[in-house]
């Protein structure tokens, strides 16, 4: 991608973000609608375990079954993986 492409994105993706940060209203988030009934925020320990610990623990939980579930499969393998090559063997070159 040339410098004037790149700059091009780049300018659109600013102008993007923008016009996406003038449009939203965050005044509006203070009037209450009807029947909204919040409940008492986060404490700083409980949201870090929410959005990071949780997704940490589910992502290390995941790739351990993953991990499992592949070396169970490399016992049954029959590709040429498990091949033994004789290392000494010379090819017989006539000159």
């Amino acid at each position: 991608m040339d410098k004037t492409n790149a700059l091009r994105a780049g300018a659109l993706a600013a102008g993007t973000t923008l016009m996406m940060l003038l449009m939203t209203s965050p005044a509006l988030a203070l009037t209450r609608d009807d029947g909204d009934d919040p409940g008492t925020g986060l404490s700083v320990i409980e949201t870090l375990g929410l959005y990071v610990a949780a997704p940490i623990v589910l992502f290390l939980v995941i790739a351990g079954l993953v991990m499992v579930g592949d070396k169970s499969h490399k016992k049954k393998d029959t590709t040429s993986s498990n091949i033994t090559i004789k290392p000494d063997a010379k090819a017989d070159v006539k000159a």
